[in-house]
Order: C-alpha cells, then sequence, then structure tokens
C-alpha cells in the first residue's frame, strides 16, 4: 500500500445551530496510485442540535487502524476504519468500555470492519442510551455509508446498551457478541440476587429509569425479556461469560437471557469458561466469536 495522503478542511458557521462541515481523507490505495476517497460527510445548515456540537480531530491511529474521535451529543464518541473495507462495508458497535480486551475488535478490522463507539455511560440501557444509539445509527449510515446493518458488542454493563437497542431496531442488526453482558439490573447492578451489585452504580441506574426500590422489582424492560423480540427476529446471539463470576452471576442473566431466548425460538451459542470471574472479558484467541460473527454477516 502506498503512503497515506490526508487532507481536512474544516468550516463551522458563528450560528448557534447552523453550520457547514467539510471533512475529507483521501487514501492513496491501489497500486495504480488512484486516490479513493477514504471518507467524506457535511452537514447542512439548521442540522439538530446534537451535531453544532462536533469536534473533529485529525485522524490518529488505534492499534495500527485509523480512527477519528469527536463529540457527538456532547460526549466522547469514535471511529477506527479497518486498512481496506470489505465490499458489504461491515462495522461492529462496542457499547461499553472502550479498548478493553480489544482482540475481537482488532481480528475483523483485520476482516475489513469498522469499529465504532459513542459514550452511553450511567444510562445503563435506558430510553436516553436508545435514543442517542439511534440519532448515531442515522449518523453512520449517512455520512459512511456503513452496511444498514450492524454487529453489536456488550461487554458487561453495555450488554444492557446492547440488548435493549437491538430489541428495538430488530431490522438494523446482524447478531450480537455479548461478554459476561448485564442482562437484568435487579442482578447488576442491583445485587438482589447473590451477586455482589453496586451501590453507587444501583442508585443512578434507579434514576437513570425513573425507578424506585420497589418499582424496580417488577420492572420488565430488561434484556431478559427483550430478547423474545430478537428472537422472532431470528438474531443470532453468542455470549462469553466465567461460570465464576460473582460481579454479573451467569445464572441471573446469560442463563436466563438464554432459557428465554430458546423457548421463542431464537439460537444462541454460550462460551463458558470454566472457573472464570467476571475478569478477564473475551478470549485469549478471539477466532470463535470472531467466526461466528463472520458466519452470520455473510463473509
Amino acid at each position: 500500500m502506498e503512503s497515506i495522503k490526508k487532507s481536512m478542511m474544516l468550516k463551522l458557521s458563528a450560528l448557534t445551530f447552523n453550520f457547514v462541515l467539510i471533512l475529507t481523507v483521501l487514501t492513496s490505495s491501489t497500486a495504480a496510485g488512484n486516490t479513493i476517497p477514504k471518507f467524506f460527510f457535511k452537514f447542512e445548515q439548521n442540522q439538530p442540535a446534537q451535531f453544532s456540537v462536533l469536534k473533529v480531530q485529525a485522524p490518529n491511529t488505534w492499534n495500527g487502524f485509523e480512527i477519528i474521535e469527536f463529540k457527538f451529543d456532547g460526549v466522547d464518541a469514535k471511529i477506527v476504519f479497518p486498512n481496506k473495507a470489505n465490499k458489504a462495508k461491515n462495522w461492529i458497535w462496542r457499547t461499553q468500555f472502550w479498548g478493553h480486551e480489544p482482540q475481537t475488535d482488532i481480528a475483523l478490522l483485520n476482516k475489513g470492519f469498522h469499529v465504532v463507539y459513542v459514550d452511553v455511560v450511567d444510562l445503563y440501557g435506558n430510553k436516553v442510551a436508545v435514543n442517542r444509539m439511534n440519532e448515531f445509527y442515522i449518523f453512520l449510515i449517512k455520512n459512511f455509508r456503513l452496511n444498514k446493518k450492524t454487529v453489536l458488542e456488550g461487554m458487561s454493563r453495555g450488554g444492557l446498551d446492547a440488548y435493549n437497542w437491538a430489541s428495538e431496531n430488530t431490522d438494523k442488526v446482524f447478531c450480537i457478541y455479548a461478554d459476561a453482558p448485564v442482562c437484568d439490573i435487579k442482578s447488576w447492578p442491583g445485587g438482589l440476587g447473590k451477586g455482589e451489585g453496586s451501590k453507587s452504580d444501583w442508585q443512578k441506574c434507579l434514576q437513570a429509569y425513573g425507578l424506585t426500590e420497589i418499582t424496580a422489582l417488577d420492572f420488565k424492560d430488561i434484556p431478559i425479556n427483550n430478547s423474545i423480540k430478537l428472537a422472532k427476529a431470528n438474531i443470532p446471539l453468542i455470549n462469553v461469560c466465567g461460570d465464576a463470576d460473582t460481579v454479573v452471576p451467569i445464572d441471573e442473566n446469560t442463563y436466563k437471557l438464554a432459557e428465554t431466548y430458546r423457548a421463542a425460538g431464537g439460537e444462541i451459542e454460550l462460551i463458558v469458561k470454566k472457573g472464570v470471574g467476571h475478569h478477564p472479558h473475551s478470549l485469549q484467541d478471539p477466532m470463535p466469536i470472531v467466526d461466528f460473527i463472520l458466519k452470520n454477516t455473510g463473509n
């Protein structure tokens, strides 16, 4: 691959919420020296308010791949580009814990996938998180022309975001990879079962959902229940968990979700790590996860 040439033009108007942004990054990527636009996006005037705070940094690198980092709706967002995108322009969406145990993300980048992230921390998969993810999805499809279906990656509490967004967007999801995922807020952060829980997160979670200690006991909008929608939409799932997890106990979360999902006709693959707790996440060799994703995206 020939040397990468980059050019960037950034123009912001002084009008509140009314601006024009043009960013172009050109990459020489063919033996013949043809210059191919790697990405191009433009916001016209009168865009929704969240775009008014967009600040784009020059492309940097993340594990050897180009990354752009910016503010979206006032929070951190990231897009990592493969050296050569696959024909389908596939992408994986990490919902929490950017950069932690990234071996699956890196392996998929090498297969031509993009990797994206928008911060939904301290929202615990609530409607605000789902709506932010909806807006980010529209932004990605419109401006980067990625595949209209994504792969969701929900690690730990990120399972709340991944499953809850997918249940409201079943037509936009190829499959879901969840790693020691929270599937019931009563288990974590509530700690109302045998898990450790988190008192501080529990209070933030209750506030995020507008619940009390009492009303939370009968709260139904959790991944275990929402997985029925995923099963009816034939969305394949893979969960990787340790059977000695005392933070997000497997029998209160993944096993309950798997039981509900299978009863509704869904297909879920479980990789259970014997004697392993909540950490480490993922697998030293991520290929079982990667192969699952490649199969279910038609690669």
